[in-house]
C-alpha cells in the first residue's frame, strides 16, 4: 500500500486546490482525507499530476468530511491567493512554512480571506 507522507499530502492539496504555492488548511485535509487518499489511489506514484488526477477522478468516492475539508481548502486558497502572494512571497512551500507565515500575517489579510480561513477551521455558524 502507498504511504503518503505529510509533505506529499500537502503538495497534493496545493495541486488540487489552486496555484497559491501553499495549502492554508493542509492539516485539515490530511486529517480528514489521508487514509482515504491512500485507499482510493493505492499504487499511484505521486508526481507529474498523477495523484492529483487520481483524487479528482475518485472525488465522488471520498467521504463527506473529506470532501468538505477539500472544498473548504479550495475556498481558502481562492480567497487568500493575493494576500499570501503579498505577505509570503519568498517562503518556500513545505514543512508548514506557508501556514506559519499566514498565521503571522493573518491580521493583514482581506476580510474574505480571513472569513474563509475561519470557516474552514471552525465551519459555518
Amino acid at each position: 500500500m502507498m504511504m503518503l507522507t505529510l509533505k506529499k499530502i500537502t503538495v497534493l492539496s496545493v495541486l488540487l486546490m489552486a496555484p497559491v504555492g501553499a495549502m492554508a488548511q493542509g492539516s485539515a485535509v490530511r486529517q480528514a482525507c489521508g487514509t482515504e487518499i491512500e485507499q482510493h489511489c493505492v499504487g499511484v506514484q505521486p508526481g507529474e499530476g498523477r495523484l492529483r488526477d487520481c483524487v479528482k477522478e475518485n472525488f465522488p468516492a471520498f467521504s463527506e468530511p473529506c470532501k468538505r475539508a477539500m472544498l473548504s481548502s479550495v475556498a481558502v486558497v481562492r480567497a487568500c491567493k493575493e494576500d499570501v502572494q503579498r505577505t509570503c512571497p519568498d517562503i518556500k512551500p513545505g514543512g508548514g512554512r506557508i501556514q506559519a507565515c499566514m498565521k503571522d500575517h493573518f491580521a493583514e489579510y482581506s476580510d474574505p480571506c480571513r472569513q474563509a480561513i475561519v470557516t474552514a477551521k471552525f465551519g459555518t455558524r
